[in-house]
């Protein structure tokens, strides 16, 4: 098939390239019901430009998950426009995520990485324990913060003061960013059913229509058998001159 063969588009009407578009007899055939349905005009077997089926196909779709699901979300219906597009739904969230990130929210999210790491427990730990050997040895007696170390409890009852704060603000922008992620995973999941099933009703509708014709043929094969057999007794029975 050449790609300068064209063919009229039984829906929309116009001439387009036979490449952009396919016969209705391999259209699974819930779609072709529905197509018959939406265009009387369509006889379920002439050719249909990819652009008109992508659009029966994004109703047929939308009308299935309304009856299974009831109404549909934004997100559904995000999906529905993909599967007519033919667009990709993956994508890298967390990268997008964090290239709207601001500088005190990356600073946030650093502060708050470092506050729950091992080298933070470590460096605070050798931290109270040198204030508390200076204060009570080595300058024992012109300390600068003598125990009850008053000093060393302001001091932390200010570090959790703001260190509270900067790790909600990093766990919100961790639950945006996981709900961003769920989202996508909606979405891509959604589709991939879709395409499933579409793909299951497609390769069904081709195997009946291919073990149609394999009957057909069995069946022109018989005959012209029971021909041969009937013009090789007729030879047999024929009287010898």
């Amino acid at each position: 098939m050449s790609k300068s063969e064209t063919a009229q588009c039984a829906i929309c009407g116009e001439t387009k390239s036979v490449r952009n578009g396919t016969i209705g007899e391999v259209v699974r055939p819930s779609l072709s019901e529905f197509i018959r349905k939406k265009a009387p005009q369509w006889d379920g077997k002439s050719f249909i430009c990819f652009d008109d089926l992508g659009k029966f196909r994004r109703d047929y779709v939308k009308e299935v998950l309304q009856d299974e699901i009831g109404e549909l979300s934004a997100l559904d219906n995000e999906v529905i426009e993909s599967l007519q597009q033919h667009e990709i739904l993956s994508s890298d969230i967390s990268k997008q995520f964090e290239k709207k990130l601001t500088f005190g929210e990356r600073l946030s999210d650093s502060i708050a990485a470092f506050g729950g790491s091992w080298t933070f427990i470590i460096f605070f730990s050798v931290v109270l324990f040198l204030w508390v050997l200076v204060n009570s040895f080595i300058l024992a007696t012109r300390a600068f913060d003598p125990y009850p170390y008053i000093l060393m409890n302001l001091v932390l009852s200010a570090l959790a003061a703001l260190q509270a704060p900067v790790i909600m603000m990093s766990q919100n922008r961790s639950e945006a960013r996981d709900r961003l992620r769920g989202e996508n995973d909606y979405k891509i999941n959604l589709k991939a059913e879709l395409e499933i099933r579409h793909l299951h009703e497609k390769i069904d509708h081709l195997l009946r229509r291919q073990y149609n014709r394999l009957f057909e043929i069995q069946q022109i094969q018989i005959e012209l058998l029971e021909e041969l057999g009937q013009k090789r007794r007729g030879t047999t029975s024929a009287p010898s001159p």
